[in-house]
């Protein structure tokens, strides 16, 4: 291996992690092995920063400096304070522990972030006379302890804010979608600007501006104003420079993104946070019910997340869903749908078969995201067109066998 390259570890979202680890081969990133909301990888300082400013699924991007078996709280303490802190920050920058425990040994998160905030303040008093303070809101330095049973790993968080803070939002509704969430959905479907795109519950827009992002390769960090690896003793500002400043990759959109929403004070919104991404030519937002839909673009990819009474209460959540299969039918064929929802009960009064379901997680609730192919055409043309794609298949499978 190269010397200069480290290990480092991207989190995501349940269900993004094979998303992540395909940003990361194609930025060019080594050793990619995938696990549990994580991605692990290997890659120098410029990879970091690439890791940071490119992938669309990353939560946050750290380097991991110390591994050891912790038994308890005071074993952490000892652990951490060998590490010669001076190397990453002085006493007289502020710092914050930020400390994810699956463990039967440890019950508290915080108080092992108390005891590895202990163990620095000490190292660095007893070798210098002086300690770096503790700052919650906007710490110079961030440290990330991660216990998984007994293994435990200390690391250095490059992001400091989490990554789905892209930056353009100023203005919100209700229940906004993650936008590492919202890019991770997109991506799934395997879309990336070939056609129009239409979201018909677009909120404030977070599915239609990562998705003229994704159209128009434009980079998810290009928004943000500062990452922690800024702040690093071995910040290389030319290295992040020419990252930030390359947009070689960019490339044309030639359709557009589709946004609706019945709430006027809504649209206003997504309108600002449009604006303030700077793709008002790219996406085009209208005040409109689903069940108003009487004909649309083609060709085109529907994708959205309805409300379905968690954070938004509608009171007919039974029948939109019903209005929802019933529009897809009559006016949305030809179209890959795409719906995120929460209960199968919802999901049912679509009825409609569903093509593909992935497991997504929307915060704390475990969502299924569902693809309907709504053939154009008669039923029985669809069922002709399925049967022969079976057969199709099926003599490959013989084939190959052979």
């Amino acid at each position: 291996m190269n010397l200069d390259y480290f290990e480092m570890t991207a989190k995501t979202l349940c269900g993004l992690e094979d998303i992540l680890a395909e940003e990361l081969k194609t930025i060019g990133a080594s050793e990619i092995n995938s696990g549990k909301r994580i991605v692990s990888f290997t890659g120098d300082k410029r990879m970091l920063y690439k890791a940071n400013f490119h992938c669309r699924t990353a939560l946050r991007i750290l380097k991991p400096i110390l591994h050891f078996k912790a038994y308890n709280a005071d074993n952490v303490y000892d652990e951490v304070k060998k590490v010669e802190w001076e190397n990453y920050f002085s006493s007289d920058d502020t710092f914050t522990i930020d400390a994810v425990i699956f463990s039967e040994i440890f019950n508290h998160s915080k108080y092992v972030a108390y005891r590895t905030k202990d163990a620095i303040a000490d190292y660095f008093n007893e070798k210098f006379g002086k300690r770096p303070s503790i700052s919650v809101k906007n710490p110079d330095f961030y440290i990330n302890v991660h216990i998984s049973h007994n293994d435990c790993t200390v690391s250095l968080d490059s992001s400091g804010e989490s990554l789905h803070r892209r930056g353009y939002r100023v203005s919100q509704g209700e229940a906004p979608l993650n936008e590492v969430l919202a890019a991770g959905m997109i991506l799934k479907t395997g879309w990336q600007g070939e056609s129009n795109f239409i979201d018909p519950f677009c909120g404030s827009g977070t599915l239609l501006i990562e998705a003229a992002m994704i159209a128009l390769n434009i980079a998810p960090g290009i928004y943000r104003k500062q990452y922690a690896f800024e702040k690093w003793k071995d910040f290389d500002s030319e290295i992040f420079d020419e990252i930030y400043n390359d947009d070689s990759n960019e490339r044309n959109f030639n359709f557009k993104c589709f946004g609706s929403d019945i709430s006027p004070k809504v649209i206003e919104k997504a309108r600002e946070n449009v604006k303030n991404a700077s793709l008002t030519k790219y996406i085009e937002l209208t005040v409109k019910p689903f069940q108003q839909f009487t004909e649309t673009v083609r060709p085109a990819i529907l994708v959205t997340n309805p409300p379905y009474g968690e954070r938004i209460s509608t009171d007919d959540l039974l029948g939109l869903y019903a209005t929802i299969g019933e529009r897809l039918k009559h006016v949305f064929t030809g179209y890959n749908a795409w719906i995120l929802s929460y209960k199968d009960e919802l999901l049912n009064e679509i009825s409609l078969r569903p093509k593909e379901k992935i497991k997504l997680m929307n915060g704390e609730l475990a969502c299924e995201f569902h693809c309907y192919e709504l053939f154009e055409g008669k039923n029985r043309d669809f069922k002709k067109v399925q049967n022969e794609k079976y057969e199709l298949w099926n003599a490959k499978q013989k084939k190959r066998k052979t």
